[in-house]
């Protein structure tokens, strides 16, 4: 069965184009119909009862998008953000495990966006809590983009589903591939599927710190830095890593700052 869909962009050749793309290339979906304002857009929703929203983050209001999103009381779809913008909203973005796509759109992106909307639809089919934890992602978005708090909860996509946690809870971070492990101070770990580049880039930089290609530290939970035979941190809950030589003099003066010394 289709996912039924519905385009809101305020440009009439951003909806069309977009429009032809699905209509073409991605069988899956069923454009139901298009909204050019946050008034249609919110009466398409009622009628139509979408399963897919694909939004313009930036309509002529700068945040219109957020205000159409905010004014949906029940959130029963899924939504892909549609952005020109490669600035701050795509770190919010990253830290929440949404969907979206950078205009001009590309059909390969567009494919594997679809792809990834099938699949958790049936997880929400199965599992109704995890839809519940994918509606407070949204708002965590939302709450990021609108008021510019800065990233403050990150979902992770891990095997069964949704977890919203607290990046401060985070001891460290192992990348391999497209894959990021996520150790917890208190034990747990997790495996998300954002690369440990994405994670750099949406974590704290007063916080965290690139040790080695594979690995980020939080600065609080290092107990120890050692100089001998190669250089490496040992964390509070002793586990050793590597620093590469080319990041040492960084990490110094990143630790000199934090006045960790």
């Amino acid at each position: 069965m289709k996912l039924r869909s519905l385009i809101v962009d305020d440009e009439i050749h951003a909806r069309e184009n977009l429009k032809f793309l699905l209509q073409n290339y991605c069988p899956e979906i069923e454009v139901v119909g298009t909204a050019a304002d946050k008034v249609s857009a919110k009466e398409s929703v009622n009628v139509l009862k979408p399963q897919v929203i694909f939004l313009d983050i930036r309509m002529p209001s700068g945040t219109e998008g957020f205000d159409f999103f905010e004014s949906i009381s029940e959130k029963k779809f899924q939504v892909v953000f549609v952005t020109a913008f490669k600035d701050y909203a795509i770190r919010a973005l990253n830290a929440n495990a949404i969907h979206y796509l950078l205009k001009p759109v590309d059909v390969d992106d567009l494919q594997i966006a679809v792809k990834k909307l099938v699949n958790t639809n049936l997880l929400f089919t199965e599992n109704k809590e995890q839809l519940l934890n994918y509606a407070k992602s949204l708002e965590n978005l939302s709450r990021t983009l609108l008021l510019s708090t800065g990233v403050t909860r990150i979902t992770i996509n891990h095997s069964k589903g949704f977890k919203i946690v607290d990046p401060n809870d985070f001891m460290y971070l192992e990348g391999e591939g497209n894959y990021t492990s996520i150790f917890f101070v208190d034990g747990n770990k997790y495996v998300d599927t954002k690369s440990i580049g994405v994670y750099e880039d949406i974590l704290d930089r007063q916080l965290f710190f690139r040790i080695h290609k594979s690995h980020i530290v939080n600065i609080l939970f290092v107990k120890e830095f050692l100089s001998e035979e190669g250089h490496f941190v040992v964390l509070k809950n002793d586990v050793k890593l590597a620093i590469s030589r080319l990041r040492v003099p960084q990490f110094l003066d990143f630790f000199r700052q934090m006045k960790k010394w």
